[in-house]
């Protein structure tokens, strides 16, 4: 007897959920540099130590998310989930209550890591790519890009808030407490297929196929290596923009509300890019998306420093912080099908992360050497124009395969 197939969940459903969970793990993530200066002076710790610990967490995130996107694709998001919310609470309780650099290291890096892999883009839009039928993949996945620049919008100054009225460490109990939201929602995203007493999805590759076939695809490496850049980039930004600005003499204020308007204007750009990639050529819009990163640090680099200067700033970054996360999943799963879709976006994000260690930790080290960040910013630059060049040669069409793999 033939059995049927499992009835996808609602798409507003998986919008729902996903979105929300997206919001939380990705907004509270978006803070993390609010708290560079207050914990470093607190604790007398060095800009360079705070910032290997959030890099650690970053390569960690990058390490594990290829790991949990197996773990995904085999068993579904809902175990993933689960783990990844409480990993994500422990990681911020252990992050309040450090008292050496290798302890902060250890939670803020490698625990928060692990629970970001576990919580963010890979596993969501894996079970995107399984339950929104393809015509609308590119478009969903705006959606939920943009859900997760909401949670900077929003959670970046309720982080600032809560670090003026209660104190840094308390802030971070609070988070944990409200990162535990993760769990509810993912019962939204306990899809059919994926429990004991269900049939198992036919595969057309093992995991291991599936990789070296990737790896064999040059489209695949480029877009892996235009994805280091978008690490590097945000992550510089994201975690050291409020240094740089009290550095300056600038007020608090004026960082928090920059971040928040980067959430806010990333909102309008992932989904408009998700949108643009339903009807145009993906590799043109991620070399637009990259040159224009360039032109836009550049213009910033020229003018007076000033709070209207970095709003114009944020704003115009914030519209292509993101925009880049859509396109490139969107662009995996046309080329390679949606079977491993979030082990393939893991090995992606990886470089990405790899990215935003270097970022991260460049920005801590050459500043302590330094005394500027002037070095990384012209990195920035020069990378984002490489990342142009690179994504323009990337073909979207979709693999064929004129045999069928072993199963």
């Amino acid at each position: 007897m033939q059995k049927t197939l499992p009835t996808p969940l609602s798409m507003m459903q998986v919008l729902l959920c996903g979105g929300a969970v997206v919001t939380l793990s990705m907004g509270i993530r978006h803070g993390f540099g609010l708290w560079l200066q207050p914990i470093t002076q607190e604790m007398g710790w060095t800009r360079e130590s705070f910032a290997m610990a959030i890099a650690i967490q970053n390569i960690a995130w990058g390490i594990m998310g290829i790991f949990v996107g197996i773990i995904a694709d085999r068993f579904g998001a809902f175990r993933v989930l689960l783990a990844g919310a409480a990993a994500y609470a422990l990681g911020l309780t252990g992050m309040a209550l450090s008292t050496t650099p290798t302890w902060f290291a250890l939670t803020a890096g490698l625990l928060i890591g692990a629970a970001q892999a576990g919580t963010t883009y890979a596993v969501v839009f894996g079970v995107l790519g399984r339950q929104i039928p393809a015509t609308k993949r590119s478009w969903a996945m705006g959606v939920i890009a943009a859900t997760g620049s909401f949670g900077q919008f929003f959670m970046v100054p309720v982080e600032g808030a809560l670090i003026a009225q209660i104190g840094w460490s308390n802030a971070l109990i609070v988070l944990a407490m409200l990162v535990l939201m993760i769990v509810p929602l993912a019962f939204g995203l306990r899809e059919p297929g994926f429990s004991s007493s269900s049939p198992r999805p036919q595969r057309e590759q093992t995991v291991g196929q599936a990789m070296a076939e990737a790896f064999r695809t040059p489209s695949f490496l480029l877009l892996t290596a235009g994805y280091f850049v978008c690490g590097f980039q945000v992550m510089f930004i994201g975690v050291h923009m409020p240094s740089y600005l009290k550095d300056y003499g600038l007020a608090p204020h004026v960082a928090s509300y920059s971040l928040a308007l980067v959430g806010l204007f990333n909102i309008f750009g992932t989904y408009i890019a998700g949108n643009l990639g339903q009807h145009f050529p993906k590799r043109y819009l991620l070399a637009g998306i990259y040159i224009t990163r360039s032109v836009v640090t550049v213009a910033f680099l020229l003018v007076p420093l000033s709070p209207a200067s970095v709003y114009a700033f944020s704003a115009a970054m914030g519209f292509l912080w993101l925009s880049t996360v859509p396109l490139t999943n969107a662009t995996v799963a046309q080329i390679f099908g949606i079977q491993h879709l979030s082990m393939l976006g893991g090995f992606v994000f990886f470089s990405h992360q790899v990215g935003s260690f270097l970022g991260v930790w460049l920005g801590g080290y050459l500043y302590d050497r330094s005394g500027s960040y002037d070095i990384v910013w012209y990195l920035s630059i020069a990378l984002g124009v490489f990342a142009a060049l690179i994504n323009l040669p990337v073909r979207e069409a979709a693999l064929q395969r004129h045999t069928p793999a072993a199963a």
